[in-house]
């Protein structure tokens, strides 16, 4: 299983992902909530050690999932998808805040302020007005989730927190692909792009939780 899980997920995430490019949107209603549940299935075998962090973890990842399948329709599923992407990092601050204090390290939490703001700032203009208060608000919590993983990370000095604090940074950068892509100019490679730091951002978080023994 340990071997089979990363290269299945893989194979998921590369179907899904050459589903605009064949033709066939078939893969990618298949593919993309297999390649997510595939990562949930790697974080059901861990965490025994650590059952709140587990359960928080497990809940932001299955939230992701309702939102992969939402942002299968893009048009009418964005703001739903938004949402419970939104909730997801919820949870994973929940997660990152059962060993490791909220904004334990103020320095990651003031480096991706000025991440966000920078972003905001540049597609702010190109968001159109009923969606800047929802997107607002997710850059805000997606945005202090990378913090706190990464604020987790320098406080514990541990290999598996690191592996989360580079997910969460991905996540951050898998969405600012996406607000580009969508708000701003169509991006070469978009999906490849979007999808391959999003699925390897998930699993990362999902390498916070311990190996079960």
């Amino acid at each position: 299983m340990t071997t089979l899980l990363p290269l299945a997920t893989a194979a998921a995430a590369l179907l899904t992902m050459l589903a605009e490019p064949l033709g066939w949107p078939w893969l990618a209603f298949v593919f993309k909530p297999l390649a997510t549940l595939l990562v949930i299935a790697y974080a059901w075998q861990r965490g025994a050690a650590v059952p709140a962090m587990r359960r928080w973890l497990r809940a932001g990842l299955v939230l992701g999932l309702l939102g992969d399948i939402a942002l299968l329709w893009p048009q009418q599923g964005f703001v739903p998808g938004l949402g419970a992407f939104l909730l997801g990092h919820l949870c994973y601050i929940g997660a990152f805040t059962r060993d490791v204090r909220f904004a334990a390290r103020p320095l990651a939490f003031a480096g991706y302020a000025l991440v966000a703001g920078g972003v905001l700032a540049f597609l702010w203009p190109d968001v159109p007005g009923e969606l800047k208060l929802p997107v607002g608000v997710y850059v805000l919590c997606l945005s202090a989730m990378a913090a706190q993983a990464a604020a987790r990370a320098l406080r514990l000095r541990q290999r598996l927190a690191g592996t989360a604090a580079l997910g969460a940074g991905l996540f951050v950068v898998s969405d600012a692909l996406i607000a580009i892509d969508r708000f701003h100019a169509p991006l070469p490679a978009a999906t490849a792009l979007i999808l391959s730091t999003y699925w390897i951002a998930q699993w990362c978080i999902a390498t916070a939780l311990p190996p079960s023994r």
